[in-house]
């Protein structure tokens, strides 16, 4: 039996007293600390309306550099926890709302999980948002394909990564570009209503 080991805080987004980097701040590329994680932040289109919550027109994208980070899982999940924050996902006013969001940390949780133990690493993380879908996407630098592990067998421990993705998602997938190694495999999840 395995024990979860606790992390701690990840440097990125503001602290309690609203003081320190945002998550959309950007670290420099040529940084000297091999373990700062680059962070960007685009959007296309404009949001309809005034306010954090608005439902944007176009696509809004949160990319985390993972390559050389470290303390990756609690990382993705922090900073995929602050883009739900900005996104207005959180604070959950509802139960769904707020299952919502624990499903897309979950989700985030095992694609990075599967790249770092099957995959060679995760190499980056985005998180898109439209005003129906929330869009996960892991790129790797692994040749493999995962798959849900069949038969599924609840009981027995491990394996369990891809087919948690597979009945919470809308869809999955892999994207392969030509002439690169690695991989992505992206996930996406229905918006709250």
């Amino acid at each position: 039996m395995g024990t979860t080991q606790q992390q701690p805080p990840s440097d990125l987004g503001p602290q309690p007293d609203g003081s320190g980097p945002g998550v959309g701040a950007s670290v420099p590329a040529g940084s000297s600390v091999s373990t700062t994680p680059e962070v960007r932040s685009e959007m296309s289109g404009a949001a309809s309306g005034p306010g954090p919550g608005a439902t944007p027109t176009g696509r809004r994208t949160r990319r985390l550099s993972l390559g050389s980070a470290s303390g990756i899982v609690p990382l993705a999940r922090d900073f995929t926890r602050q883009a739900l924050y900005d996104w207005g996902w959180l604070p959950a006013a509802t139960a769904d709302r707020r299952a919502a969001a624990e499903d897309v940390l979950l989700v985030v949780s095992e694609l990075v999980t599967n790249a770092c133990l099957h995959a060679e690493g995760p190499e980056e993380l985005r998180v898109s948002l439209d005003a129906k879908v929330l869009r996960l996407e892991v790129e790797d630098r692994g040749a493999g394909q995962p798959a849900p592990r069949t038969p599924h067998r609840a009981g027995r421990p491990g394996g369990h990564g891809m087919f948690i993705v597979q009945r919470l998602c809308l869809d999955w997938g892999v994207a392969r570009s030509d002439g690169t190694p690695g991989k992505t495999v992206w996930a996406e999840l229905a918006a709250p209503a």
